[in-house]
């Protein structure tokens, strides 16, 4: 007998299995189509386990549809938040501070929108405040929110540079995320200890090389490695 599982109930779709795109800020479902339910889901999982060749009725694999399907509502929680709201309460009193504000070595976990394989690294980000600035973790959440999403880096990247300026309007700010892809190095051409380093720079970021040789400097990111 395999122990109980809190999670455990009736196969039905309910309403919020099923989720309507407009609900859904940022979706990239097609406008019209819902969201499997978890039922169907966890069916999705029992036919790749039996096209890898295994046997999903098996003791160790009986509960792992249900896993994975509990898993992918982490890995992909990105596409149930609205990175806007992160950055909508802001704070002026700042004793007239306007020098740069710099997180470095944030974590980022996504995966690759063309194999599904992990994409680990680290983000760093940046930016001038003009007369207002933000929660330090709320800048942890904006990268988070975008990461975990199919993704490729380049457009991750891009999307938490953009985010910030848009919704902070400051007078620039800078993001380079470093990462290891796991669809290169446990597949493919299997090239381990391999970086990809992607970088966008906004407003004085771009058009101050001072400015942005002082960040690639406080990140330890020799400027050369940016194109610098």
């Amino acid at each position: 007998m395999r122990d109980p599982d809190p999670t455990d109930g009736p196969e039905v779709a309910s309403a919020a299995d099923r989720v309507e795109i407009a609900s859904v800020p940022n979706g990239h479902l097609q406008a019209g189509r819902e969201r499997p339910s978890r039922a169907e889901a966890e069916q999705a999982v029992r036919t790749l386990l039996l096209w890898a060749g295994d046997d999903p009725d098996r003791e160790g694999l009986l509960d792992t549809p249900k896993r994975v399907a509990k898993a992918y509502e982490e890995f992909f929680a990105g596409y149930r938040d609205d990175p806007v709201e992160y950055l909508q309460r802001t704070f002026e009193e700042t004793a007239g501070y306007d020098e740069m504000v710099l997180l470095r070595d944030i974590r980022i976990e996504s995966f690759c929108e063309h194999h599904m394989a992990p994409i680990i690294g680290k983000l760093h980000i940046g930016y001038l405040p003009d007369k207002r600035v933000v929660g330090i973790s709320k800048l942890a959440r904006v990268a988070d929110s975008y990461a975990k999403r199919l993704q490729i880096q380049e457009k991750l990247t891009a999307q938490i540079a953009n985010c910030v300026e848009d919704v902070l309007r400051p007078l620039g700010v800078a993001v380079v995320i470093e990462a290891q892809h796991q669809c290169m190095t446990t597949r493919g051409v299997h090239k381990t200890g391999v970086r990809m380093v992607t970088s966008r720079m906004l407003g004085e970021f771009r058009t101050s090389p001072e400015t942005r040789r002082e960040f690639l400097s406080l990140i330890g990111q020799p400027a050369s490695q940016i194109g610098v």
